[in-house]
């Protein structure tokens, strides 16, 4: 086979109100880094990620390879017009492109790579050798877990990430909320082969690791298992999990003693019909707070995710949330404004009920109201967003939500004052000395070495 020129690509996103350059810099993009382990033994590979560095059009690759999210399409189609107009082939892949392959203007793209990488990449690159090349690759069968390739770790450059130490134990999620990717077709759920996941965490060469799945306990007799595994390790790691994990003592006691620091966990709502409406069934709000009290007992952060906007939602939630948020000391929180994706259950509801506002992708990045909202109005949702976050983050709300436990507080406080409320001045520290040093920085000061 011929050795290729091929060139991935990690188009920009938009940040959102409240994000600072630290956002764009927290960690390097595994779905690229995967397909670099795939094809650099045989190819020539460069990856670029315009999050951190322009894009370099001055070349010809053979293959261009850009991973496309929702609100990166439009900004993807303008790198691939580029690219195509040079001669180059180019394979849009990501996680839109296997959600809403329907809804991608025909002649954007030259090839569409539906589902795993690992299911596509290989037969792609036989069929540009023997000059029959098609326009869709799919996945054809679900990945088992073996099958799942490693990031390459040793393609980072590190001093560009404030986290390079990110690692995945599966793929997707066993829910299927209807907001959610996962409630898509052609998504599927499976976990690593746990003798990988420890080759990789080996790989990243730290003992601070930040699990990226969508769901770290989707399957909890395979996570318990882990975690025994991983225990001598003496890792400080974080994840994200559904809230059922709080109500299993077993394996939040694993997840301690293991070296769980936080858990990001999404809440979505306080509200009960607003959860019910949108098929969120793990969710029972009223055992949220046992949950929390749960792993608080265990010295465990909560980073907790809520969604404004879903139907039940008033102008009312906003200042009920707030309270709740600081009567239970949640330690961090990402707030949404619900965001009806293409190729979800909840983005074919909406359209059916012609509540769809606009077409145009790049403002689906959940800082923007694309929807018609039921309980309030548009302004009042998007004002309502906006103030959360400056009252969740104000001086008062941080010392209000201080931790019980002391050995968390330390952590606690450099979230909220460095990452939150004064991330453009980190951020700005962080281009003078690296990210990388302020991620180091950050973990040695909370006191997790």
């Amino acid at each position: 086979m011929k050795r290729l020129s091929i060139k991935l690509i990690q188009p920009k996103m938009l940040r959102r109100p409240m994000d600072t350059g630290l956002k764009l810099h927290m960690a390097p993009p595994l779905g690229l880094l995967t397909i670099v382990n795939l094809v650099r033994k045989d190819h020539d590979v460069k990856l670029e990620n315009e999050n951190i560095c322009h894009i370099d059009y001055s070349d010809t690759p053979d293959i261009v390879g850009i991973s496309v999210t929702v609100d990166t399409l439009p900004r993807a189609i303008r790198i691939a017009k580029r690219f195509r107009k040079k001669g180059c082939i180019v394979v849009a892949g990501g996680i839109h492109i296997t959600t809403s392959c329907e809804s991608i203007p025909k002649d954007a793209f030259d090839i569409l790579c539906i589902g795993a990488a690992e299911g596509t990449w290989p037969q792609i690159l036989q069929d540009y050798e023997n000059h029959a090349l098609k326009p869709v690759y799919r996945c054809q069968k679900p990945l088992s877990g073996d099958q799942i390739v490693s990031p390459a770790y040793d393609f980072i450059k590190k001093g560009e990430y404030l986290y390079c130490n990110v690692v995945h134990t599966s793929r997707g999620c066993p829910f299927r909320c209807d907001f959610c990717y996962n409630s898509a077709k052609n998504r599927q759920y499976v976990n690593r082969k746990i003798k990988d996941v420890v080759a990789d965490i080996k790989a990243v060469r730290s003992k601070h690791i930040m699990f990226i799945d969508d769901n770290f306990a989707g399957n909890p007799k395979w996570t318990k298992h882990f975690l025994k595994i991983i225990s001598p390790m003496h890792l400080k790691w974080s994840a994200a999990v559904s809230i059922n994990a709080a109500f299993d003592e077993e394996l939040l006691d694993l997840m301690k003693h293991s070296g769980c620091q936080s858990l990001f966990i999404g809440f979505e709502s306080i509200n009960p019909a607003a959860v019910s409406g949108v098929h969120k069934v793990q969710n029972h709000t009223q055992e949220y707070e046992k949950a929390i009290r749960a792993i608080h007992s265990r010295g465990i952060m909560i980073n907790a995710s809520f969604v404004f906007g879903l139907d039940g939602d008033t102008s009312d939630t906003f200042k009920s949330t707030l309270d709740w948020i600081v009567k239970n000391k949640i330690e961090t929180v990402t707030s949404h404004i619900l965001t009806p994706y293409p190729g979800t259950a909840l983005y074919d509801r909406m359209k059916a009920d012609g509540r769809i506002l606009t077409d145009d992708l790049s403002l689906y990045n959940t800082a923007h109201v694309v929807f018609e909202p039921k309980g309030m109005t548009k302004q009042e949702l998007y004002r309502g967003y906006l103030q959360i976050y400056k009252d969740i983050y104000s001086f008062k709300n941080i010392i209000r939500r201080l931790p019980d436990a002391k050995e968390i507080r330390a952590a606690y406080l450099l979230f909220n004052f460095l990452y939150r409320k004064f991330g453009r001045v980190t951020d700005r520290i962080c281009q003078a000395i690296t990210y990388e040093r302020i991620g180091l920085l950050a973990e040695r000061l909370a006191g997790s070495i």
